[in-house]
């Protein structure tokens, strides 16, 4: 299984894409990049990249990609698994389970 598909399964799977309205998944080889829509998340964020650490946690970037630029909105280092669905709705304000 790869690195993007285990970060995608700690963060609900398809649960998560349904609450969310994530889209346009990428792997980095290392990690999954993802957009969900800026119309509803706080601070208009509208993509998240999180990628796998050598010491086995994450380092997750809210970003704001615009047509000519890209400005991290936040990012937040040493987060291991069981809190990946805390930090993403915490940052963006969506739900990730009933």
């Amino acid at each position: 299984m790869s690195i993007a598909q285990t970060i995608l399964d700690q963060l609900g799977g398809k649960r998560f894409v349904t609450m969310t309205g994530a889209k346009n998944f990428g792997d980095t080889g290392n990690g999954l990049a993802f957009q969900v829509p800026a119309s509803l998340t706080k601070n208009r964020i509208n993509a998240v990249k999180i990628v796998l650490d050598p010491s086995d946690t994450y380092t997750v970037k809210f970003l704001r990609i615009g047509r000519s630029d890209l400005k991290t909105i936040s990012q937040h280092s040493m987060i291991y698994c069981d809190q990946l669905e805390d930090l993403f709705e915490r940052e963006t304000g969506l739900l990730t389970h009933l």
